[in-house]
């Protein structure tokens, strides 16, 4: 912990050392002192602004590559893209003061898992508030990870779109650092068990709804139609060629059992990674704001099932 902390103010002072550029100057030591004091609201704005920045900035940054294969100039575009990734340090800063700051320690909790930083860390605090839920599933729901949950038309989302975008980043940091995180190692094998029981059939049923849902030149429909060998996908799964999977050819006799595509594998593993992580989450900051133990989620409390997995990165608030 000390090693980080010493990593962190080095990357805060290096961010503070830089020279100023004009029209946009880094955040003063009275903002930085308010970011400790940041609302909500302000949290869940910035945390967007944050990603909607860098999406811009990267997007900013092949143009820049594109332009100057062919010789163009690009210094006034250069110097927008400079100050954009000056205003994204600022702002990661700032959250990194508002977790480091969150009084139910929830926000270094977070932050102490390999792939999440200040921005996931400090959207998680500002979208879920933990007096207003006493199960995880309530929290599953509000981030559209409720498979039961339906948006029927002409009515209100039942869930949050942007926490729900968080967690889906949230679940891609896992797969990113899935050699280093604990919740990495998880999804991966929740997806060779995910495999497995695709390869078996069991989502054929699944497989054949969605089949009507996409175009019939896609890859996709390939696999809900049962054009996709199963035995193929084992040879590849077996020699570890995942990527190849996205490209494998339709069988000529097209009569194979329904199989779910590789891309939707890897969301089901993702999702219910993320889900896991969402119930430690709500376990500890459960125990912070009730002073009890919480409840086990409903399929374990009251539906019988036995197997309850143990948090692979497990970290207590300090």
């Amino acid at each position: 912990m000390k090693k980080a902390a010493k990593k962190k103010a080095k990357e805060r002072k290096g961010r503070q050392d830089r020279p100023d550029i004009p029209l946009l100057e880094r955040l003063r030591r009275d903002l930085r002192a308010a970011a400790e004091k940041l609302s909500d609201a302000e949290v869940r704005y910035l945390v967007d602004l944050y990603y909607q920045m860098q999406s811009v900035r990267i997007g900013t940054g092949n143009q820049i590559r594109s332009m100057s294969e062919h010789d163009e100039p690009v210094a006034v575009i250069g110097w927008a893209n400079d100050n954009m990734r000056m205003v994204e340090d600022e702002i990661k800063t700032a959250l990194d003061i508002y977790t480091d700051n969150d009084p139910t320690g929830m926000g270094s909790w977070a932050k102490a898992h390999h792939g999440i930083g200040p921005c996931i860390a400090a959207g998680l605090l500002a979208h879920i508030d933990i007096s207003k839920v006493k199960t995880v599933g309530g929290i599953w729901r509000f981030a559209g990870l409720d498979p039961t949950s339906k948006w029927e038309p002409h009515t209100k989302r039942p869930w949050n779109a942007a926490l729900k975008t968080l967690c889906f980043k949230l679940g891609e940091s896992f797969v990113k650092f899935q050699d280093k995180s604990g919740y990495g190692k998880l999804f991966v094998k929740r997806k060779a068990e995910e495999w497995a029981r695709n390869l078996k059939g069991e989502f054929s049923e699944q497989a054949k709804a969605r089949s009507a849902q996409v175009g019939k030149s896609t890859q996709a429909h390939k696999w809900y139609a049962g054009k996709i060998s199963p035995s193929a996908v084992r040879n590849l799964l077996d020699l570890g060629a995942t990527e190849k999977l996205y490209m494998i050819g339709a069988t000529s006799v097209g009569d194979e059992a329904p199989m779910l595509p590789p891309a939707h594998i890897h969301a089901r593993a993702r999702r219910w990674t993320v889900k896991i992580f969402l119930y430690f989450w709500f376990a500890q900051a459960y125990r912070q704001h009730y002073k009890a133990e919480p409840p086990k989620p409903y399929v374990i409390e009251h539906l019988g099932h036995a197997h309850f997995i143990e948090d692979p990165e497990a970290v207590g608030a300090d």
